[in-house]
């Protein structure tokens, strides 16, 4: 990778990984666009950042060539929980942009990357050590557009010889951007929430059990498969990739151990929860750490303490752990 153009860059991921490919890369050869104004002149602030409509195919391709981009980096992403609201609107965004994607990757001889999901599995899914090729019959709109994204990256490699590549994040845990409607939100939300109520309301039933990944993990694993030997790749399109596992009871307890004032109920949403429940418990990535060394740094302790500290900071308030 020498020239890089991410495509939803103001999004969750694309906050965190602007900046982490910019400090391998160098600052001017990572371009973020999106199609928000006010993220556009965000990320202006420490490199280069264009506004783009990553659905209109001709603006995109425009954009690929005058920068000379060698590297596609595709994030645009309706999620799970506000994909349902309108299942047409998050087909029409999540696949348009993607196979842009990759038919400028085609005609320009680019590499791409599009993130998977645990999303593209489903309820007839093996939900413990779910493998790498087992079933994947999502029943959310989110799941769908995964699933086909990963035969369409698939099939362009094969077809076309495109350089897709991919892996299936778990819930993603960030301080540094808001959640984006996701089913695994209430992870992120439960951290900002008790540091400023100190009371949390959980969507999501105490015992659902689903993959989670802190950011750290998460940039890594993206630069990592990006950067590994094509010829050991046995797969492409997608690999599981793992770190921790837990359930709403669990998360909370090992908070209150930290924060013993901390209040939790739950409110369970029928939508969030029915989507939980037909996902992975804990995903196999026995292929990722084989095919390209996948290996995670962070558990749930770990990421729980980080969490804590950054949070409190960026709300102003003084914690004592």
């Amino acid at each position: 990778m020498k020239r890089i153009l991410i495509v939803g860059a103001g999004g969750q991921i694309g906050t965190e990984l602007v900046p982490h490919l910019q400090k391998i890369y160098g600052i001017d050869n990572v371009i973020g666009a999106d199609l928000r104004d006010d993220l556009v002149v965000k990320m202006a602030e420490r490199g280069p950042a264009i506004k783009l409509d990553a659905c209109n195919l001709v603006e995109f391709a425009a954009a690929v060539k005058k920068y000379d981009v060698d590297t596609i980096f595709n994030l645009v992403a309706l999620l799970s929980a506000k994909g349902e609201l309108n299942p047409r609107h998050a087909w029409d965004i999540n696949i348009g942009a993607l196979v842009n994607s990759l038919d400028i990757a085609k005609e320009c001889k680019c590499s791409v990357f599009t993130p998977s999901s645990i999303g593209a599995f489903g309820p007839n899914t093996p939900h413990d050590s779910t493998p790498q090729d087992t079933i994947m019959r999502p029943d959310t709109m989110y799941g769908v557009c995964k699933v086909t994204g990963e035969l369409l990256s698939d099939y362009y490699f094969t077809r076309f010889g495109v350089d897709a590549r991919s892996v299936r994040f778990p819930g993603l845990i960030s301080y540094a951007q808001l959640p984006g409607g996701g089913t695994t939100d209430y992870a992120v939300e439960v951290f900002y929430s008790i540091l400023k109520d100190g009371h949390y309301t959980c969507p999501i039933p105490k015992d659902s059990y689903m993959d989670m990944m802190y950011m750290p993990d998460a940039l890594n694993a993206v630069s990592m498969i990006m950067e590994a030997d094509p010829s050991k790749l046995v797969h492409r399109n997608s690999f599981n990739i793992a770190s921790m596992s837990f359930c709403p009871k669990e998360l909370f307890a090992a908070i209150r151990r930290r924060v013993p004032s901390a209040i939790f109920d739950y409110k369970v949403d029928p939508v969030k929860a029915a989507i939980a429940d037909s996902w992975p418990n804990k995903m196999d990535d026995t292929c990722a750490r084989k095919e390209w060394g996948w290996k995670p740094k962070w558990d749930m302790d770990a990421m729980i303490d980080d969490m804590l500290k950054h949070v409190s900071a960026k709300l102003g308030i003084k914690l004592s752990i």
